[in-house]
């Protein structure tokens, strides 16, 4: 059955969900445009409905994954519902609401040999969902999102990841108690600062697990993580910026130690 109006009960429950409290009160999100809807339905998450814009019909490109979306519940509603469940200013001709669903640390303690990026207090969504989606491009095991950052749930941070949310394992929680879990484990625990010695290009990331720890945009990393740091490493720059975005840094990190555990000479 279609809804049209903004004032359905229903309607009202989707349009908290843009709001952080009601996202953690309801255990759920939503991700706006094809794109995005596409790739929850295809990474098999947890969907509770698929709204589509009435007057265009399902959008051609989730036709044919209608009768495999597992229980999930299609509806037709009016512009005016999209606009007011969506986030974007131009509303798109379709969201969902999703379930959340919790990763599991204890599993990605397992792997010896991971490549994990730790985020403490990035605070802008387009960085965490970046360095989300540089994680995934670079095949790391997970995302470790600390206190303080931005929500992981964040219309910005989902739009960010690109589909990325829903390929790698993105846990949230206390850096001060998850660090040391992982440093019992043999992980080495890596930032960057200007005053390192070593590059990122002399390091060897291809031995025990690196869990790459990336601080606040204006901060850097807290003073109670960065004395937990194991090995301090420079990104070497030939030109004149003074410092490189966060999530850029991240990037740079993840795919030199991508490029040498997976595309180095034997």
């Amino acid at each position: 059955m279609d809804i049209l109006s903004t004032q359905n009960a229903r309607v009202k429950e989707w349009a908290q969900l843009l709001e952080k409290k009601h996202r953690d009160k309801q255990h759920k999100y939503i991700v706006e445009g094809i794109h995005l809807v596409l790739e929850a339905l295809r990474s098999d998450a947890d969907i509770e409905i698929i709204a589509y814009d009435m007057e265009c019909g399902i959008p051609q490109e989730l036709r044919s994954l209608q009768n495999a979306s597992d229980g999930a519940e299609w509806i037709g509603v009016s512009s005016a519902v999209l606009s007011k469940c969506t986030d974007t200013k131009t509303p798109q001709p379709v969201f969902a609401v999703i379930h959340k669903r919790i990763a599991d640390f204890e599993r990605l303690l397992e792997n010896d040999h991971s490549l994990v990026v730790v985020l403490d207090a990035v605070q802008d969504p387009g960085n965490v969902g970046t360095m989300i989606r540089s994680a995934d491009a670079a095949g790391a095991d997970g995302v470790i999102v600390g206190r303080g950052s931005a929500d992981i749930y964040n219309p910005k941070t989902i739009r960010s990841t690109m589909g990325s949310i829903f390929h790698i394992p993105v846990i949230e929680g206390d850096l001060l108690d998850l660090i040391p879990q992982a440093q019992d484990k043999g992980a080495r625990i890596i930032s960057t600062s200007l005053q390192a010695q070593e590059t990122c290009y002399q390091y060897d990331f291809s031995g025990s697990s690196a869990w790459i720890l990336m601080g606040n945009e204006a901060q850097g990393v807290s003073a109670e993580l960065q004395e937990m740091v194991d090995d301090s490493l420079i990104i070497p720059m030939g030109g004149q910026a003074e410092s490189l975005n966060v999530a850029m840094a991240a990037t740079v990190l993840l795919f030199e130690a991508m490029r040498q555990r997976e595309f180095s000479s034997k």
